[in-house]
């Protein structure tokens, strides 16, 4: 029996990867469907490129105070309750963004709704993968990064083909539509890691083990706090080049189908780079990887100035899209090698609210910059120097001394 029952988990481990891969693929495609949409609502509503942006920036902010509040309820509920919720309410909020009447509504339904949704999603499948696998750990948070990374290639494409035929609220309800047929059940497929059983064993009476590490004690630990610095930093670096690479392309007259497929390619490119840099932290380490990712990233990041053709802006999205995405996988990674299983949704989530607090950062502040100097230039000079943050803090973490890192019981 106990043969039958590992073999099983070991096939429905898969089944979590690809649950996961599709949940997130939908979810951050109906999330960045809006700077597909950016354009077509500003005409049609009259509300400044700012204003609709700022709504992407509540999403992030959103995203980032509902992460560690869902990956907490993971790790005491279970992820699939949470992943349901989540499937349910992004329904309700991009419905109900496409029938909002006024900025402040659309910015209240899009930007808080939608993104405490999305954050149902990201950190309690990462932790729930990370659960399901003690071998080629890597390699399955990596495809599930990768169908997360499927978003611009396809929800973006299908908002852009919707928006040419329909107008943007009908596409929105469309894009609702699919969100509900696709990620409710694919979030009852969704099991608890069996390793979390086997640990509350192994913690009970009677059992030997060393002491357990407390959840304050972590999140006061040398390594959370740079991993959460690093992480805020570095997503911070690419949210403005990905939120205004269409609208940005659009603005050196290249047509609007073509500037999604700039868009479409960052995508495909980052399923290479999450794939490729996932595998390479297997092999020589999460953490030396991620800083020669980080790097990477912000000198790609600074080659958007330059852009001006549609041959010299493929060149740079497949470049920067492979070196942002490929750092994604590594930080649940480094998180798992560092931290009790118990506490992974905690954890993540933690690293994913630093996270979505530096994608804020983005959306807003590239509006503000187009809206003050008509160029994103500066956006991409900034962004140039927060990479180099992210490298440096990276950097901190692997000089810290090896008697600083957590230990990782189960």
């Amino acid at each position: 029996m106990t043969s039958w029952t590992n073999a099983l988990q070991a096939h429905y481990r898969w089944i979590i990867v690809a649950a996961g891969g599709l949940l997130g693929c939908v979810a951050i495609g109906g999330l960045f469907s809006l700077p597909v949409f950016l354009r077509p609502i500003a005409q049609d509503t009259g509300w400044s490129t700012t204003g609709i942006s700022s709504a992407m920036t509540f999403a992030f902010i959103a995203l980032a105070l509902g992460s560690i509040v869902w990956g907490h309820l993971s790790d005491r509920f279970g992820p699939r309750i949470v992943v349901l919720a989540g499937s349910v309410l992004l329904t309700v909020g991009l419905a109900l963004a496409s029938l909002a009447t006024s900025l402040a509504a659309f910015q209240l339904w899009f930007g808080v709704v939608v993104g405490v949704s999305a954050a149902a999603i990201f950190a309690p499948m990462m932790a729930c993968v990370t659960g399901w696998f003690d071998t080629r750990r890597s390699l399955a948070v990596s495809l599930v990064s990768a169908g997360m990374g499927m978003a611009p290639m396809t929800m973006s494409p299908l908002a852009a083909w919707l928006v040419q035929g329909n107008d943007w609220r009908t596409s929105l309800q469309i894009v609702a539509a699919l969100v509900a047929a696709i990620m409710v059940p694919a979030a009852l497929l969704v099991r608890r890691p069996p390793a979390l059983a086997q640990a509350a064993a192994a913690a009970a009476p009677g059992a030997a083990h060393e002491p357990a590490l407390s959840l304050g004690q972590a999140l006061r630990s040398a390594p959370f706090a740079i991993l959460v610095l690093t992480s805020f930093l570095s997503c911070a670096t690419h949210s403005g080049p990905i939120f205004h690479t269409v609208s940005y392309a659009v603005t050196c007259g290249i047509p609007l189908m073509a500037a999604v497929s700039i868009y479409s390619l960052e995508g495909l490119a980052g399923m290479g780079g999450r794939l490729v840099f996932g595998l390479l932290g297997d092999r020589f380490g999460a953490a030396r990887v991620l800083v020669l990712a980080l790097l990477a990233q912000a000198i790609v990041a600074l080659g958007y100035v330059g852009a001006r053709e549609l041959g010299s802006f493929y060149a740079v999205a497949a470049l920067f899209g492979f070196t942002y995405a490929g750092v994604m996988p590594l930080f649940a990674v480094i998180a798992r090698e560092n931290f009790p299983l118990r506490m992974m949704g905690t954890v993540i989530g933690s690293t994913t609210m630093a996270s979505s607090l530096g994608m804020a950062l983005g959306p807003v502040v590239g509006g503000l910059i187009y809206d003050t100097f008509s160029s994103y230039a500066w956006l991409f000079i900034g962004a140039f120097a927060l990479g180099i943050g992210a490298f440096l803090s990276a950097l901190a973490f692997t000089r810290l001394p090896r008697r600083q890192v957590v230990a990782a019981p189960a």
